[in-house]
C-alpha cells in the first residue's frame, strides 16, 4: 500500500497564491484559435453583372487593396457565364468573353499584379466551384524586404 504524502501549509499557502493569479492567463487555444481566424479571414468580391473591362479594373483595384492590407487569400466570383449574351453572337469566341476564363487570364498578363500574387486556382465548391478563384497573394512584409 502506497503511504499518502501530506500537503504542508507553505505548500498551501504558495498553491492558493499561484491560482489567485491564473487570471491573468489566457487560454492557449483561446489566443490559437483568434489568431487563425484573422489570418484566415478571405476578403471576397462578385462580378456578377460586370462586363470584361469593368471587372479587370475592378479585380485589379481590389488585388491590390488586398495585398495592400495583408490578406493571404482572396476570393474572386466571376460566375460560370451561364447566361453570357456572347452565347448568341456566334462571331465571339465564349471563353475570352466570359468572366470564368477572362479574369486568371488578365491576372497572368499583368505585370504588375503578377508581383503580387502566389498562385490562382479554381474555389473549393462550397465558396463557388468552377464559378469562382481563389487568388493567393505573397506577404507585402517579405516583398519589400527583397527590393
Amino acid at each position: 500500500m502506497k503511504k499518502k504524502s501530506f500537503v504542508t501549509i507553505q505548500d498551501k499557502s504558495d498553491w492558493t497564491a499561484f491560482t489567485k493569479k491564473m487570471g491573468n492567463i489566457s487560454v492557449k487555444e483561446d489566443d490559437f484559435s483568434k489568431e487563425k481566424l484573422r489570418i484566415n479571414i478571405v476578403k471576397k468580391i462578385d462580378l456578377h453583372g460586370f462586363t470584361l473591362d469593368e471587372a479587370n479594373r475592378v479585380v485589379d483595384k481590389f488585388v491590390i487593396e488586398s495585398f495592400n492590407k495583408g490578406h493571404k487569400k482572396v476570393l474572386v466570383v466571376t460566375g460560370k457565364g451561364l447566361r453570357s449574351k456572347s452565347r448568341n453572337n456566334p462571331y465571339v469566341s465564349e471563353k475570352l468573353n466570359m468572366l470564368r476564363y477572362s479574369v486568371p487570364e488578365f491576372l497572368k498578363n499583368n505585370q504588375n499584379l503578377n508581383k503580387k500574387i502566389i498562385k490562382v486556382s479554381k474555389a473549393d465548391i462550397r465558396d463557388g466551384g468552377e464559378g469562382a478563384i481563389y487568388i493567393f497573394l505573397k506577404n507585402k512584409k517579405k516583398l519589400q524586404n527583397k527590393l
